[in-house]
C-alpha cells in the first residue's frame, strides 16, 4: 500500500515558516508553521540541538472532532501548547489541524502522514518516528498504523514510516462501536427531558444529531439540559424533579454529572456532521434490541425510548473509514485513565480484542492510570511511555505495565507531578459498560 500519491515540485506546499514558539514550549526550541496544501495547517517544534540522524520525531494526531467546518491554524497551535511535554522530553513534535473539522478518521490519518512528509522533506528523516494519538486522535493513529503499515519499496513492500505508536485516552474500537453510547444517551435523554427537540420544534430521528438548518447553539442546549437536570447548579439548588432526572441519566448511562453536557454536544453536532454530511443522511447506529437499566422504572423506560435500526450500508462505510483491523506491524503502547469521563476505559478492551483477533497481541501493551480525566493525564507518564516505546523498538525490550510504572517514578522530580499508573489493572469488556447491539 503506497502512503500517498507522489506529487511534483510544482504541487508541493510552501516550506515551513519559522514562528515564535508558544510560551509552553521549552526555551531553546525552534518552531515552524505552515499549510499542508489541502486546506490544513500544522505546527512543528524542534528541541535545541535536535538532529535528524539521532533525533526522534513524534507525530501527533489530535482529539475531537468537536469542531466542524474549515480547518483553523489555532487548532494545531493549541495542540503544541498542550503537548509541549513532548519537546521537553527531547523529541521533535509535529501536529496537523487536519484539512477540515468534523468526522473523518482515514482523512485525518492521511493528513497526519502528509505533515510527516513535509517535516522530513525540510528537516531530514529522523532516527525514529513515533505516532501519538490522543482521544479521537488515538482512533486516527490506530487507523494510520494500519493504513501505512507497509509501503511500496524498490524490492517490494517494506515497513511504513512509523516505528511505534502511542495511544492515550483513546476513542478506540472503531466508529461502529465507540459511538453507540451517544445514541443511547440521546434516546434516554429525550425520554427523560423531552426538550431536545422540544415538542414545539420540528421532530427528527435522533441519530441525525440535529437538522442542518437548526440554529440551536451549544449554550442553548446547555440551558435546556440545566432546566431538566440542574446539572450546572449546586446540588442543594436543584429541584427534586431535577435531581431525579439527573440521577436517571447518570445511572442509566453510567457517566459523571460533569460530562453530561459534553456528551450531548457530541451526540448532537458530531452526529449531524457524521450522519448527514459524511454518510449521506444514513444511520450507522441502532438500538432496537438494547435494554436500558438503572432507572426507577426500566420497563417504562424501555417501552418509551425511541428505537432505530442501523442502515447496513452506512455501517459498512463507517467501518471502512474508522474501524481498526488489528493489522499492526510495529509496537503499540496505550494509556487510559480508569475513570475517563469521556472515552470509557472499556474501549481499550475493544481494541485489545481486535488486535489479538488479528494475531498481533504480542505487539500491544496497555497501561492504565488511577485518574478521572480525559484530555491530559499526569505529566511524567508521557515521557515514561515514550521511553518505554523506544526501548521496545531499539532494544527489543518489550515493556510491561510494571516496567512503565517504574520508569515513570524516575520522571516525577523533573516533571513535577505524581505517577498514577496501575500496573495490575485490566479493562473490562466494552459490553459491561455499553449494551451490545
Amino acid at each position: 500500500m503506497a502512503l500517498l500519491p507522489q506529487i511534483s515540485s510544482a504541487q508541493l506546499p510552501p516550506p515551513p515558516a519559522a514562528s515564535t514558539c508558544p510560551a509552553e514550549v521549552p526555551a531553546g526550541a525552534t518552531c515552524y508553521t505552515g499549510e499542508d496544501g489541502l486546506g490544513g495547517f500544522y505546527w512543528m517544534a524542534l528541541p535545541a540541538q535536535w538532529k535528524p540522524q539521532t533525533g526522534v520525531l513524534v507525530m501527533h494526531a489530535h482529539g475531537g472532532p468537536a469542531d466542524t467546518g474549515p480547518a483553523k491554524r489555532e487548532r494545531s497551535e493549541a495542540d503544541l501548547k498542550r503537548w509541549a511535554v513532548t519537546v521537553k522530553a527531547g523529541y521533535a513534535w509535529a501536529g496537523a489541524s487536519y484539512r477540515r473539522g468534523g468526522f473523518g478518521v482515514s482523512m485525518a490519518a492521511e493528513d497526519t502522514e502528509r505533515v510527516r512528509r513535509i517535516f522530513v522533506r525540510h528537516f531530514g528523516p529522523p532516527r525514529r518516528t513515533l505516532l501519538h494519538g490522543q482521544s479521537y486522535g488515538a482512533a486516527v493513529a490506530s487507523r494510520a498504523a494500519e493504513l501505512h503499515a507497509m509501503v511500496d519499496g524498490p524490492n517490494g513492500q517494506v515497513r511504513g514510516p512509523y516505528d511505534g505508536v502511542l495511544l492515550t485516552s483513546g476513542v478506540l474500537g472503531g466508529g461502529t462501536r465507540a459511538y453507540d453510547f451517544r445514541l443511547d444517551l440521546r434516546v434516554v435523554y429525550q425520554y427523560v427531558c423531552k426538550n431536545h427537540p422540544r415538542a414545539d420544534e420540528p421532530q427528527y430521528p435522533l441519530w441525525k444529531g440535529l437538522p442542518m438548518d437548526s440554529k440551536l447553539t451549544r449554550a442553548e442546549l446547555a440551558t435546556r439540559v440545566d432546566a431538566c437536570t440542574g446539572v450546572r447548579k449546586p446540588a442543594a439548588q436543584r429541584t427534586e424533579q431535577q435531581k431525579a432526572n439527573l440521577a436517571t441519566l447518570t445511572q442509566v448511562m453510567r457517566i459523571p454529572e460533569r460530562s453530561l453536557i459534553g456528551h450531548l454536544n457530541w451526540a448532537t453536532w458530531l452526529f449531524r456532521d457524521l450522519t448527514q454530511l459524511r454518510l449521506g443522511n444514513r444511520n450507522p447506529f441502532g438500538n432496537a434490541n438494547v435494554r436500558y437499566k438503572g432507572s426507577p422504572d426500566d420497563a417504562a423506560l424501555n417501552a418509551g425510548v425511541q428505537r432505530y435500526t442501523a442502515d447496513p450500508a452506512a455501517v459498512a462505510e463507517l467501518a471502512m473509514d474508522s474501524d481498526p483491523q488489528g493489522k499492526i506491524n510495529v509496537p503499540v503502547l496505550t494509556l487510559h485513565a480508569v475513570n475517563d469521563p469521556t472515552a470509557f476505559v472499556e474501549l481499550e478492551s475493544a481494541y485489545r480484542e481486535i488486535v489479538e483477533g488479528a494475531g498481533n497481541g504480542a505487539l500491544l501493551v496497555q497501561t492504565f492510570s488511577d485518574e478521572s480525566e480525559h484530555s491530559y493525564l499526569s505529566e511524567p507518564q508521557y515521557p515514561a511511555l515514550f521511553t518505554a516505546l523506544l526501548n521496545w523498538i531499539d532494544n527489543k525490550n518489550k515493556p510491561t505495565p510494571q516496567k512503565v510504572a517504574a520508569l515513570c517514578k524516575g520522571y516525577e522530580a523533573a516533571y513535577g507531578d505524581t505517577c498514577r499508573l496501575l500496573p495490575d489493572y485490566r479493562s473490562a469488556p466494552l459490553a459491561s459498560r455499553v449494551a451490545p447491539r
